[in-house]
């Protein structure tokens, strides 16, 4: 979020991130009011306007500096060479960690896409699919190699992908699994479906994802 000259600092501006990202989780965007915000960080709802023009601003920039950090995050974690095998683990173990350390970010990126606005939808679909080639690259390069057989590596990748980030709304730090055993369970599936072990039709598929977020408002 670009502060606004006259803005009282970064922790101001944090504390509203944070506070945003709570609000729009538990009662969704449309209900979130900046009242409402305002009053969780405790300033005058008008202080709210050194940070960011309009509500629709400030959703666009939290899941945008999302998308911003899981990229960033996404390039530390990947092995620059290795096997195909080697490489989805990676990509496996990294998003699932991340999606359970960043699991309000990640809930809002997918249930509030609808939220945006056109223009702004547009940019943070791209920066998904941006995403989602690094995993249909690890996936092609799997394939030509021989190490994966996958008819349809488009369907592969969005399946993956469907699955691994539904952990959002189901993992809880308290639960029977730790984040470990987690992972552990989810690489296993996907190289089984990647080395021709799974089909890609049975797993969770996005719109199934996206009706699971809706129920969680």
């Amino acid at each position: 979020m670009a502060r606004i000259a006259g803005s009282s600092g970064p922790r101001t501006e944090e504390a509203i991130r944070r506070a945003g990202l709570s609000l729009i989780t538990t009662h969704g965007y449309a209900a979130m009011s900046l009242r409402q915000l305002a009053a969780m960080v405790g300033i005058q709802q008008g202080s709210l306007y050194n940070y960011f023009r309009n509500k629709q601003e400030f959703l666009f920039d939290l899941i945008r500096s999302h998308m911003q950090d899981l990229h960033a995050a996404l390039e530390q974690a990947l092995l620059p060479e290795g096997s195909a095998a080697e490489r989805l683990t990676r990509f496996v173990e990294f998003h699932v960690a991340y999606h359970i350390e960043r699991s309000q970010e990640v809930f809002i990126c997918y249930s509030e896409l609808r939220s945006l606005e056109p223009e702004n939808l547009t940019a943070v679909v791209a920066m998904r699919r941006d995403y989602e080639r690094r995993l249909s690259d690890i996936l092609e390069a799997g394939r030509e190699s021989g190490e994966f057989r996958l008819a349809d590596v488009r369907m592969a990748t969005l399946a993956i992908l469907a699955m691994l980030s539904g952990i959002c709304n189901w993992y809880r730090p308290d639960g029977r699994l730790s984040k470990e055993a987690v992972s552990r369970t989810f690489t296993g599936m996907v190289l089984a479906l990647a080395q021709g072990g799974a089909d890609p039709a049975a797993l969770p598929q996005p719109a199934n994802l996206n009706r699971l977020a809706a129920r969680r408002q």
